[in-house]
């Protein structure tokens, strides 16, 4: 007989209220991917092939723990996928001078599979926003922050970036580190406005992108994936697309916070944004979007840019354009 692998729990930052405590997370068989830095073309080939072929654990009872040692427990789905969601009206007690909350996700001791390794707490952390935030930061990943080429024809460039190109061989688009680093600050300079960050990738590219996200120190905050479809996928598609769904659940979840969104050019973060902007129409401060130079994307963006009065919208090409509109506006000193 085949030995069964370890199992692990990809636990994925969140965000909840002082009153709502949300988790989300997978089970997985441990693969063994390896994100240490400097690795080869084959190594990185591997890693990527054991993120997107890693096997879901369905339907295991999975254990949450709070800093005050109380235990939730909640179950995975049929796609490893656990989502919690419940009502502690003390949550604020626990969180640190940086909103954020700490616990640990295990897998509960009594399951059918016998191969838990001796590592069985993961630890992640739930984001509550300060209540002295200026406001909050919505950006795209993909041509925002990190170059892929979304915009390129078929894409090759999102699958040669992607799968050849280990996290600490790719580079932030210049500026944007030190923009958000600013927007993060706010006016007063310590305001601790939340960052959180949607993308079209797959949950499988989670690890992936948080160790981009440390190695280029970006504000810390959740990362907002989607899940990986196949074409033999037999589940109902969404009836909203994904960044549209995660910036509604973010503004229906903190209804006293407007935020700023961030994307690009390249797909359809104007479409999206300005749809957003319109239904909630004092609540968006501004809107960025990166220009990927493509002539006929640009053509179409400008004309969105033309009809569109609710609230500021930039075309950039630099981020220090962003700053200086940023600056202007009082969003940043």
């Amino acid at each position: 007989m085949f030995k069964k692998k370890a199992l692990r729990i990809n636990t994925y930052l969140g965000y909840g209220t002082s009153t709502l405590f949300r988790a989300t997370g997978r089970a997985l068989e441990d693969e063994n991917v390896d994100f240490s830095t400097n690795q080869s073309v084959f190594k990185t080939l591997r890693n990527i092939y054991r993120q997107f072929e890693s096997d879901e654990i369905r339907n295991i009872p999975i254990e949450i723990k709070l800093p005050n040692g109380k235990i939730i427990e909640t179950q995975t789905d049929q796609e490893g996928y656990y989502h919690l969601e419940l009502d502690i009206d003390t949550l604020f007690e626990h969180k640190n001078n940086r909103g954020w909350i700490p616990y640990t996700a295990s897998y509960k001791k009594e399951n059918k599979y016998k191969t838990i390794s001796s590592n069985n707490e993961f630890k992640s952390e739930m984001l509550i926003p300060s209540d002295q935030a200026d406001f909050g930061i919505i950006s795209d990943i993909d041509d925002t922050i990190l170059h892929t080429g979304v915009a390129s024809l078929f894409k090759w460039r999102v699958i040669a970036n992607t799968v050849f190109k280990n996290f600490d061989k790719r580079t932030a688009i210049e500026g944007t580190v030190k923009f958000y680093k600013k927007l993060h600050l706010g006016i007063k300079g310590s305001s601790n406005n939340p960052f959180f960050y949607v993308s079209n990738s797959p949950w499988n590219l989670y690890d992936y992108l948080s160790a981009f996200f440390k190695k280029n120190h970006f504000p810390k905050g959740p990362i907002l994936l989607r899940d990986f479809r196949t074409p033999f996928d037999k589940t109902p598609k969404p009836k909203i697309p994904h960044k549209q769904s995660e910036i509604l659940n973010l503004l229906k979840m903190y209804p006293h916070l407007n935020f700023i969104l961030i994307g690009d050019s390249g797909e359809k973060d104007a479409d999206i944004y300005t749809k957003i902007a319109e239904e909630y129409p004092r609540r968006i401060l501004a809107i960025y979007l990166r220009n990927v130079k493509h002539r006929r994307k640009e053509k179409r963006i400008k004309k969105i840019i033309h009809a569109f009065n609710v609230c500021p919208i930039l075309l950039i090409h630099t981020s220090e354009e962003a700053i200086a509109h940023a600056k202007t506006s009082g969003f940043i000193h």
